[in-house]
């Protein structure tokens, strides 16, 4: 997969590359001439493969050759209206040069500016005035899908970076990740992951089978859709504003723990696009029970997750198919356990919101140094 490189236009984000890692690994299938190289290539194809569906070490990672000038990034509107103090990115990440202010005074100064879509679509705020700055960088930052986007047409030409969950964004961050569990690999990354127990008997002989934690019911959602038919065939737990209440507060950790008591978890997105793959996934990949997926392809979930690390409805031509399968692992412990195996290789890494976004940022700002593109066609390219 790898992530996003710097371009301008929808066509340029839209460009597959091969990564380094498939180049590496079809020259050494190329040159194998026994059957011990191809099973020491195998291996390396294997893991190639695996990082294909993991970012790059994305924009946190420090860097030793990197520019280290300074940099003062303005955050136009904290997102949502919900004021969250800024990082310190270099304590956090050991990214230094950053400043980070939301004083609107500082704009003059700024090198760039992240500007939250939903603030400024709404009205809950202005975009900057203009003219901007000479070389001020305006960041478009969005974690919504695009259903729930409204007005991209009146942002045409107005950006200079985009800042989203999607592969092809020019900063991408996604919801989670899965960072391979190396011994001796140190790093933001592995600072921060968080290990993946593997398969035990605990897993396997969970008291519950299937739960789903829902805050935003709509009946013309698929989700719902899928719901009201799959309960016709197993039991669903539903917890949230349309079930029962969660234990203590709702944030992600209580979750958690909830998912914790079951073999299955509905990680069912609210609308179906590229790479809008939320942290409903990746709760239930923390808490160790198997998701099951509504949202992108499989083919899609498969550049974040080993095949077998999640179920999808897809998979089944009819809910009761899926009902079945569910129903078949859980008096089959063995097969189940496939769905669990992968689990002991991997870390799994959550960004912060909004401090990773923020820090990300401004690496993003100092590589890009120098250069004003805009961003053309943003509405077609979300969409896309």
């Amino acid at each position: 997969m790898g992530a996003a490189g710097l371009s301008t236009t929808t066509a340029h984000r839209a460009e597959r590359r091969s990564s380094p890692q498939e180049k590496a690994c079809v020259g050494l299938l190329k040159r194998t001439c026994s059957y011990v190289c191809l099973a020491t290539v195998g291996f390396l194809f294997l893991l190639g493969v695996c990082l294909l569906y993991l970012p790059d070490p994305l924009t946190l990672e420090p860097s030793f050759t990197e520019d280290s000038s300074e940099v003062t990034l303005l955050i136009w509107t904290h997102p949502f209206g919900r004021y969250r103090k800024l990082p310190d990115c270099f304590e956090l990440y050991q990214i230094g040069g950053c400043t980070l202010t939301d004083e609107g005074s500082a704009y003059p100064q700024a090198d760039a500016v992240i500007i939250h879509h939903r603030d400024v679509a709404t009205g809950a705020a202005d975009l900057p005035p203009e003219p901007r700055p000479r070389a001020q960088k305006w960041i478009w930052m969005n974690y919504e899908s695009p259903t729930h986007t409204p007005r991209l047409w009146s942002f045409e030409g107005v950006f200079n970076l985009t800042m989203t969950y999607r592969t092809d964004s020019d900063i991408f961050l996604p919801y989670g990740y899965l960072v391979p569990r190396e011994r001796g690999i140190k790093g933001v990354q592995n600072r921060f992951a968080q290990p993946l127990r593997a398969s035990s008997r605990s897993h396997l002989l969970r008291p519950r089978l299937l739960a789903w934690v829902i805050s935003n019911w709509s009946e013309s959602h698929a989700r719902v859709s899928l719901y009201n038919q799959l309960r016709r065939y197993v039991q669903v737990d539903v917890f949230g504003r349309s079930g029962r209440p969660l234990p203590e507060d709702s944030d992600s950790s209580s979750v958690v723990r909830l998912v914790r008591r079951y073999q299955f978890y509905l990680a069912l997105e609210n609308s179906q696009h590229t790479d809008y793959i939320t942290e409903k996934l990746w709760n239930a990949v923390q808490a160790g029970a198997v998701p099951v997926v509504l949202g992108p392809s499989r083919q899609n979930y498969e550049r974040f997750l080993p095949p077998e690390a999640f179920i999808h409805v897809d998979d089944f031509s009819t809910v009761r198919g899926l009902a079945r399968y569910l129903l078949m692992l859980r008096r089959n412990p063995a097969r189940m356990r496939r769905h669990l195996d992968w689990r002991g290789s991997y870390r799994l890494y959550q960004p912060r919101f909004w401090a990773d976004h923020y820090c990300a940022a401004c690496r993003a700002v100092r590589r890009t140094r120098g250069t004003t593109d805009v961003v053309q066609d943003l509405t077609r390219w979300f969409h896309s």
